[in-house]
């Protein structure tokens, strides 16, 4: 059944509209209706609607039949419309949660007119302004018959996202992009999306709502600025994510020996950085810095004495960054557990 609020709405513009008294009330107040579409009542209409109210136009003359007909008729398309919604919107979360079979997949499809061989990947958006937020994103993609927004746990809102044959990465993260600009314009709040890998069967949403949230841990962990992460694009983080905490425990003994990375300041931290974003170039990044090249040649000397690596050669390099996405994985898992 549609809300209360709704169903006001509609009376009210039935009522400015047609210029009748027009009312609702329980069900259990007109017994005289009974399996009746409408009746008069005490010299009045009464129309039998969804749910468990009644309509009733005061008066009996044609007019207020034709007013009375008409609302009970929209409210009875509307009510309709949401539970199809409901039905789809259930339909959808039980998919998301992997709790059909693939046959119950298919026939429900079918009954609720949903394609299944198409292209879809699902969108994981979290929002610290969960309140509105998932009918700001309906309003965003407003095709309830392509395209699904609901929410099956803590972890966030999900949107299911049709797809054209055509549409590739680009197409997917420019839907997440306009996601985080219009929850920052609307909603006054930061959203961070993740994205699935794209599936072209039904059955296998669940598996891309998986790869969603696991897109989503790997990006708090290794990139918690980014606000938008694609599981397709995890790269070296998604193997990181992957590996016991044992294993990873015994490669950061052998790596570290006899320092920690605590002995490393936030100066020499935020050198490293910028060192790597500039592939290793030591004038590019002397030039980043405000730095003469010869105090980047020190640091990194520096750096060189208590690892051990030498970050000028490539495999050292990647070792030390290796080490550092390592502990920065351990450390998460440490304090989450």
């Amino acid at each position: 059944m549609v809300s209360p609020n709704v169903l006001q709405n509609i009376i009210d513009t039935f009522k400015s509209v047609t210029q009748k008294n027009i009312e609702i009330y329980e069900k259990s107040d007109f017994s005289g209706l009974a399996d009746r579409e409408y009746a008069i009542i005490d010299g009045n209409l009464v129309f039998k609607i969804p749910g468990e109210h009644v309509l009733v136009v005061r008066g009996s003359d044609d007019e207020a039949f034709r007013a009375g007909k008409l609302a009970a008729f929209h409210i009875e398309s509307v009510s309709a419309t949401h539970e199809e919604r409901l039905s789809r919107d259930n339909f959808i979360k039980n998919l998301l949660l992997d709790n059909l079979l693939t046959v119950d997949i298919y026939d429900r499809a079918k009954k609720l007119h949903i394609e299944n061989a198409v292209r879809r990947v699902v969108y994981l958006v979290e929002t610290a302004a969960n309140f509105g937020t998932v009918e700001i994103l309906r309003g965003i993609f407003p095709d309830s018959e392509k395209d699904f927004v609901t929410v099956v746990d803590e972890t966030g809102i999900i949107l299911v996202k049709e797809l054209t044959p055509t549409d590739g990465t680009d197409e997917i993260e420019h839907v997440a992009r306009t996601i985080v600009d219009t929850l920052s314009a609307e909603a006054m709040s930061r959203a961070c999306v993740a994205i699935g890998a794209v599936v072209s069967d039904l059955k296998n949403v669940s598996v891309a709502f998986k790869e969603a949230k696991i897109a989503r841990e790997v990006g708090k962990i290794f990139e918690a600025e980014k606000q938008i992460v694609n599981f397709e694009k995890l790269g070296i983080g998604r193997l990181i994510y992957q590996l016991p905490l044992s294993l990873c425990h015994v490669f950061l003994n052998e790596m570290l020996q006899d320092f920690t990375l605590d002995d490393i300041d936030e100066e020499m931290f935020f050198t490293i950085t910028k060192f790597f974003e500039n592939d290793l170039n030591v004038s590019e990044t002397a030039r980043e810095l405000f730095i003469h090249r010869n105090t980047l040649i020190y640091r990194l000397d520096k750096l060189q004495k208590l690892t051990r690596l030498d970050l000028r050669k490539f495999t050292d390099a990647i070792t030390f960054k290796i080490t550092l996405m390592v502990d920065r994985y351990v450390s998460y898992c440490e304090r989450s557990a």
